[in-house]
């Protein structure tokens, strides 16, 4: 049956008869398929419909006047609209999951992973992009969403110490400072003091309550001056790429991306990681970790900065202890909506550890 689970970026339509939902489900399903305008005879035809293509014809034209369907200028046949795209995802898709071969691989590839979260997630990605045949993304969690478990400090050098922050249940980052003297006994009691002020916050609230929560720290070290000063640096997300994204190939080999210019717009999008962050976020708290969310064409206005009503994205959260990541699948509008989703929320599963593998 067909399920209105997953979470939406729009208001859904207006309702239509079970006859225009059934053509315009099938319209959906051929258009992706076939990547060609879908006219009424074939549709007759290829789905052995007991209806006249007649019939079939003026319930397409009822649709197109709806918002649900368009003509390409070229042909007589008709294609999906956003608007129709949304009303397949929220009302008319079956969800059946992924496929047993499918998910046998990705529990294999994750199973033979001993690297980092850095080797994860790049491999995550690779295989969104390999199983959807589009463009798998990941992105690594916002440590501003961590939650501080404790500082430790250790003494490089007479002038150096290297503070190791752990995030519960999650990432550990490092940053190096320079302190006037930096020995064992002189930063203890105010790690601990930091530890004891600090620890159980999110890195976002310690930003920004540091220094109210340290105005009367008693330090000889300059510890807490120089934290203060450089709070926006130790308590940020690291500088290196959050981003991981393959499947480029895919997306190209699309015929919506065969024009010279659409090519430069795809790779000018692939090489703005600010912009892949912002269509991967730009919704992301519209729907629970875990759970798919799809944004369709025009939905993306006023999200990101820059065009991107010829994409549709589907994401979900997935957490890494208390701090939280975006794996999504970016492609044209016309997508397998339905296999895109189960291999998100799949992987989402996956990357969120084994508790939620079921």
């Amino acid at each position: 049956m067909p399920s209105s689970s997953v979470h939406n970026a729009a208001s859904g339509p207006a309702p239509l008869t079970e006859r225009e939902r059934g053509i315009l489900r099938l319209v959906v399903q051929s258009f992706v398929t076939t990547a060609g305008p879908v006219g009424s005879r074939a549709l007759a035809r290829s789905y052995g419909l007991p209806l006249s293509p007649a019939t079939i014809r003026n319930t397409m034209s009822d649709l197109e006047e709806g918002g649900y369907l368009e003509h390409p200028h070229t042909s007589s046949g008709r294609v999906p609209t956003d608007r129709g795209y949304r009303m397949f995802v929220d009302e008319l898709m079956e969800r059946a999951g992924i496929a047993a071969s499918d998910k046998a691989l990705l529990r294999a590839e994750f199973d033979r992973l001993l690297g980092g979260q850095d080797e994860v997630l790049r491999e995550s990605s690779k295989l969104l992009g390999r199983l959807s045949n589009l463009l798998g993304v990941v992105l690594a969690p916002n440590l501003g969403t961590g939650v501080l478990e404790r500082i430790e400090a250790v003494p490089l050098s007479s002038h150096r110490v290297m503070f190791v922050l752990s995030l519960r249940g999650g990432p550990v980052r490092t940053i190096v400072l320079e302190l006037e003297t930096a020995t064992r006994a002189s930063l203890d009691p105010i790690v601990a003091l930091l530890n004891e002020r600090l620890g159980g916050l999110s890195m976002e609230e310690i930003r920004r309550t540091y220094a109210a929560r340290l105005h009367d720290a008693d330090d000889h070290t300059g510890v807490v001056r120089l934290v203060l000063d450089r709070s926006a640096q130790v308590f940020a997300d690291p500088s290196g790429a959050r981003v991981s994204s393959h499947g480029t190939q895919h997306l190209l080999a699309q015929p919506e991306f065969q024009e010279p210019a659409d090519l430069r717009d795809l790779v000018r999008m692939l090489e703005d990681e600010r912009f892949m962050v912002q269509l991967l976020e730009a919704r992301a708290d519209d729907a629970p970790v875990g759970r798919a969310l799809v944004t369709i064409g025009r939905e993306h206005a006023g999200h990101v900065d820059g065009p991107a009503e010829r994409y549709a994205v589907v994401t979900a959260r997935y957490r890494v202890g208390e701090a939280v990541g975006t794996i999504g699948v970016v492609g044209p509008t016309r997508m397998d909506y339905a296999r895109v989703v189960g291999l998100v929320e799949h992987v989402a599963a996956l990357l969120s550890g084994p508790d939620a593998r079921g």
